[in-house]
């Protein structure tokens, strides 16, 4: 008989534990409405859940102790964000994995229209300006390696449920100097410098990676995009309308 001391303390992973957590509307809704980065305070996600905040008070001590959100303080006010990109990435597959929710209200099919057309996939930008931009990049030679296209049959490993990996993309030198010189700050370390996401409902690429945050914080830094109060769609200003049209040829 072997000794129990001798016996592994763990065994596989428990999934069910996080797939309960995500079994509850209010809490998937919560966890969309941080998907952009930001932090939050537990009044903006009660409501943005549909839930007292008692209820969502509850909703979110539960996904902090599972590690899925992180709480900080600022003065008294406490707010959530998502613990890390790890989060971001598990929800935006779980979005590609999932059916739409039927739209019941003409509020509901608004915010489902700019979600489409712009917004954020945790740290970088989708919808139709992300697959956009990302196409603008490849048409002036910045990135090379693919043609922003998703072919089930070519990328065989890719699909609307996970993240890309069998396009082989890059950057060029000469999308290096157009990116610096429409003002974005390149990372020169850490995470990839180019990955792509299959965008879920374009069925195309979006720039990700470390490129893909940088294009994102300058868009944002400079008012081209301004985030709505609620979700993760973003919206285009004036000014970013004509930057769009100028560097990126893109009439929005």
């Amino acid at each position: 008989m072997r000794d129990a001391a001798a016996l592994p303390s763990h065994g596989d992973a428990d999934i069910a534990a996080v797939a309960s957590l995500l079994a509850d509307q209010a809490r998937c809704s919560v966890l969309l409405a941080l998907d952009d980065g930001r932090a939050l305070p537990a009044s903006v996600l009660a409501e943005e859940a549909g839930v007292s905040r008692s209820t969502a008070s509850s909703h979110l001590a539960k996904l902090t102790e599972a590690g899925l959100l992180r709480v900080e303080a600022h003065g008294r006010h406490r707010y959530y964000r998502l613990a890390g990109p790890h989060v971001g990435e598990l929800l935006e597959a779980l979005v590609r994995l999932s059916p739409p929710r039927p739209v019941r209200s003409l509020r509901e099919g608004t915010r489902a229209a700019r979600l489409r057309a712009a917004r954020t996939c945790y740290d970088h930008l989708a919808g139709r300006l992300g697959v956009a931009v990302m196409s603008a990049l490849l048409e002036r030679g910045a990135l090379i390696g693919g043609d922003g296209r998703y072919d089930p049959e070519r990328d065989r490993h890719d699909s609307p449920s996970n993240f890309g990996r069998d396009v082989p993309y890059e950057l060029t030198g000469t999308g290096r100097e157009f990116l610096v010189d429409l003002g974005v700050t390149l990372p020169t370390s850490g995470r990839p410098l180019i990955r792509y996401c299959v965008d879920w409902t374009e069925q195309s690429h979006h720039l990700g990676g470390g490129v893909g945050r940088a294009v994102l914080d300058r868009f944002m830094s400079a008012g081209w995009l301004a985030r709505t109060p609620r979700n993760r769609a973003v919206s285009v200003t004036d000014a970013g309308r004509l930057v769009l049209a100028e560097a990126f040829a893109i009439d929005w």
